[in-house]
């Protein structure tokens, strides 16, 4: 019978001179731990010893997503493909390997398996299976090399990875990054609908810790005096300022500046052009470190 060694979380054939040299987590190393659980993102993470970080992560958005990243310690030093098979744990012998996909391994670049596979992956990590990569190692000369993820104590931490899914917010980022909303005429309130967005903008920020600016920037029509539209213009930025801290915003991370009847983006002389030129502009700026 051939004999299993486990070095270091390393799990390496007797016979290694004819089966590829496989990174994965030994029973005792296998750690699959939540490391996002919010409103706007989820994040499971399972350490691959000498290898690096698998995790599978899903946004906030109009859709469900999911995808699968594995972060290596050394960043590949060409593009090159992939093939990703089911494999069975090495205390199950005789169970044959499936095959799943084909992924990109890109230069420097994190290699990533997106939607339906890696869907897929997590199926197979449930079922007690071992998702593997298979590829020609640089460093090693070319020679084949996997990189697998162990199922053991996956399965509480799937349980916990779906909960986060279900809570996600059914908008992301890209929705509201960049948000224009509009006033009743000549006066500090905003229509229904923005008032609405207002609410889901203060929401996402909320819930995500990379948001660090908020920026107001509130417009008139050209009705009244220019002193007139400036003040109003200022009324409306503090106005929602005020609203964003009623909504749990800090007051240090938000921005406001009123430009009065100034920049128009339509046609003054007309009611439709009246009431896009009221308006209040909201950008959000992120921390990318």
């Amino acid at each position: 019978m051939r004999m299993i060694t486990v070095v270091a979380g390393v799990v390496l054939s007797s016979a290694s001179w004819a089966l590829p040299r496989t990174y994965i987590a030994d029973i005792e190393q296998s750690l699959w731990r939540i490391t996002a659980d919010s409103a706007v993102e989820c994040r499971l993470e399972h350490p691959i010893p000498g290898f690096g970080t698998g995790a599978f992560v899903s946004r906030a958005g109009k859709n469900i997503n999911l995808v699968f990243e594995l972060q290596s310690l050394r960043g590949q030093p060409r593009t090159q493909s992939a093939s990703l098979k089911s494999e069975s744990p090495h205390w199950q012998p005789g169970r044959a390997a499936r095959d799943l996909s084909r992924v990109t391994f890109y230069q420097q670049f994190d290699a990533l398996v997106e939607q339906q596979s890696a869907w897929v992956m997590l199926d197979e990590l449930s079922q007690g299976r071992w998702p593997t990569f298979y590829f020609d190692d640089w460093y090693r000369r070319d020679q084949t090399t996997g990189v697998g993820l162990s199922s053991v104590n996956f399965r509480a931490r799937y349980a916990a990875f779906l909960d986060c899914q279900h809570n996600l917010l059914p908008y992301g980022f890209e929705d509201i990054a960049f948000s224009v909303l509009n006033y009743v005429n000549n006066a500090d309130e905003l229509t229904p609908h923005s008032r609405q967005r207002l609410a889901m903008i203060a929401e996402y920020v909320r819930a995500a810790p990379d948001i660090d600016e908020v920026v107001i920037n509130t417009y008139t029509d050209s009705f009244g005096t220019e002193y007139h539209n400036k003040q109003l213009s200022e009324r409306r930025a503090e106005a929602i300022k005020a609203r964003f801290m009623e909504l749990g915003l800090p007051a240090e991370s938000i921005s406001l500046y009123g430009h009065g009847e100034r920049r128009p983006i339509a046609d003054n002389g007309t009611p439709e052009g009246r009431d896009s030129n009221r308006r209040v502009v909201i950008s959000l700026g992120r921390d990318r470190l």
